[in-house]
C-alpha cells in the first residue's frame, strides 16, 4: 500500500513537472524565444513606439532575427526597448546599424526593422545601443493622404470656378472669334517673314564682315590696305599743314585789313588820299577819259587801215582764215 502511494506521488510530481515544462515551452514559443539556442540583447531608444509591444518581432534586413524582450519608459520623450536577438545573426549586425519601427505589411503588427549602413564598423555585442531612425507610420500616411485629398478637392473646386469664369469671359469670346484667329495667323505669318528677313540680313552682314576681313570690296580695301592707310595719313597731315597756312594767311589778311581801316580812319596812306582828295579823283577821271579817247582814235585808225589799198588784201585773207576755222569747229 505504501509502495502504491509512493508511486502515485512520483507520478504526480512527474506529471506536474511535465506540465510546468510544457507551459514554459508554450510561453517561450509564444514570445518566439530560442529555447535551445543562445541569445544576446541589444537596445534602442525611441520617442514614440506607435503601438509596439513586448513579444513583437525584430527583423534584420527583412529576416526574422529576434523579439522585443522589454519596454521601459525613461522619460516623457524617451522609451528604451530591449531586443533579444539570435546569436547567429550577431556577426552580421554592425554597431552603426539603425533600428526603426515599422509594420508587417500595410496593416499588420508593429515590428522593429534593423537596417545595415554601408560604412564599415565593428560588430555589436550584448548590451549595445543602436541608433534609431523614424519611418513614416501608416497613421501619418493616412493623415497626409487625407490632407492631400482635401487640398486636391480645394484645387479642383478653384479650377472649376476658374474654368467657368474663363468660359464666360471676354477672352474666350475673343478666342472663339474666327476673325481674331485669322488676324493672329496673319500676324504670325508676318512675324515669320520678318524673322526670315532678319536671318537674311544677318547672313548678309556676316558675309560683308567676312569679306572686309579678307580685304574684299571697297570697305575691305580701305580697312586692310596698309598703303592706302599711309596715304590717308599723309593726306591728313597735308590737310593739317594747309589749315595752318590758311590760319596764317587769314591772320595776315586780317592785319592788312586792320591797317587799311586804320589808314582810312586816320587819313594815312595813298588809298585815303585817292578816296578823300578831290584833285586826285579829278585827275584819275581825266586820265581815264584820255585813255578812252585814245582807244577810240586807235580804233578809227585801224578801220581806216582796213580800207586802205595797202592793207586791204591782208585783212581779207585774215577774215577768210577765221571763217574756215569756225567751219572746222562746227
Amino acid at each position: 500500500m505504501e509502495k502504491t502511494q509512493k508511486n502515485n506521488i512520483k507520478l504526480g510530481l512527474f506529471v506536474t513537472a511535465a506540465l510546468l515544462v510544457l507551459i514554459v515551452s508554450f510561453y517561450m514559443l509564444g514570445r518566439s524565444s530560442n529555447i535551445f539556442g543562445r541569445d544576446f540583447e541589444i537596445k534602442a531608444r525611441f520617442n514614440n513606439l506607435s503601438g509596439l509591444m513586448e513579444g513583437n518581432n525584430v527583423l534584420f534586413s527583412g529576416i526574422h532575427a529576434g523579439t522585443v524582450k522589454s519596454i521601459e519608459i525613461l522619460g516623457d520623450t524617451i522609451i528604451e526597448v530591449t531586443m533579444q536577438i539570435d546569436k547567429k545573426v550577431q556577426p552580421f549586425i554592425n554597431k552603426n546599424a539603425q533600428a526603426a519601427i515599422g509594420t508587417e505589411g500595410l496593416m499588420g503588427n508593429k515590428v522593429i526593422n534593423i537596417e545595415p549602413v554601408t560604412q564599415a564598423s565593428a560588430k555589436v555585442v550584448s548590451g549595445d545601443m543602436l541608433q534609431t531612425s523614424k519611418l513614416v507610420s501608416t497613421e501619418e500616411m493616412m493623415k497626409t493622404l487625407s490632407k492631400t485629398n482635401d487640398d486636391v478637392a480645394a484645387i479642383a473646386k478653384a479650377l472649376k470656378e476658374t474654368v467657368i469664369g474663363l468660359d464666360t469671359s471676354a477672352i474666350m469670346s475673343l478666342m472663339n472669334d474666327p476673325e481674331i484667329g485669322q488676324s493672329i495667323k496673319s500676324s504670325l505669318n508676318e512675324f515669320n517673314m520678318a524673322a526670315k528677313n532678319a536671318n537674311s540680313m544677318s547672313y548678309g552682314f556676316n558675309m560683308m564682315v567676312d569679306n572686309i576681313k579678307k580685304g574684299k570690296g571697297t570697305a575691305g580695301v580701305l580697312l586692310t590696305d596698309t598703303l592706302l592707310a599711309s596715304n590717308l595719313k599723309n593726306t591728313v597731315a597735308d590737310m593739317r599743314l594747309t589749315s595752318r597756312n590758311v590760319k596764317k594767311a587769314s591772320a595776315t589778311l586780317s592785319s592788312t585789313v586792320n591797317t587799311l581801316d586804320n589808314d582810312l580812319k586816320y587819313g594815312k596812306g595813298p588809298l585815303h588820299a585817292m578816296l578823300s582828295d578831290s584833285t586826285i579823283t579829278q585827275n584819275l577821271n581825266q586820265s581815264m577819259y584820255n585813255i578812252q579817247k585814245g582807244t577810240n582814235g586807235f580804233k578809227d585808225i585801224m578801220e581806216a587801215t582796213k580800207h586802205s589799198f595797202l592793207f586791204r588784201g591782208y585783212f581779207k585773207k585774215q577774215e577768210k582764215q577765221g571763217k574756215g576755222e569756225i567751219k572746222k569747229q562746227d
